[in-house]
């Protein structure tokens, strides 16, 4: 059966602020659509949005993430030939070393203003958006709750 209303997905831009420059954590994905797209998944029944990012990102990259600010909403019914799926972006901070597991066949991490891979859905143009985000023109700042 059809759903009735979009999907709702949810991405971590996942900054790691214990490395210079602040580089970014893509993973490449493992299941159809194939490609390199930012860490991400599908919102629970009953799941916060902000919950959601967070477990997305510890179960494909392994690490435990901070949201930070709430980079924009995507949802172009053409942005995932699947179906039409609205997905909330956020930026996120964390420290370590990532790595690729679950949905995730490989990671890598890429300095965002340098040479990027082809990506998946639109997430080329969401890394637009955050290289406007890093110069100050783009986002919300939002102090994330705690979590159950």
């Amino acid at each position: 059966m059809r759903p009735v209303t979009p999907l709702i997905a949810v991405d971590a831009i996942i900054e790691l602020v214990d490395r210079p420059g602040r580089p970014i954590v893509l993973i490449e994905r493992k299941h159809p659509p194939y490609g390199w797209v930012i860490p991400g998944g599908f919102v629970d029944i009953g799941e916060m949005l902000e919950a959601a990012a967070i477990r997305e990102a510890l179960e494909e990259t392994t690490l435990h993430i901070r949201l930070k600010a709430l980079l924009g909403c995507y949802s172009d019914p053409a942005r995932d030939h699947r179906g039409h799926t609205v997905s909330v972006v956020y930026v996120a901070e964390a420290q370590g070393q990532p790595v690729a597991h679950d949905d995730a066949k490989a990671l890598a991490i890429f300095d965002v203003e340098g040479v990027l891979p082809e990506l998946a859905f639109d997430h080329q143009q969401v890394l637009m958006h955050y290289r406007d985000y890093r110069t100050g023109n783009r986002g919300i700042a939002v102090d994330f709750p705690a979590l159950p």
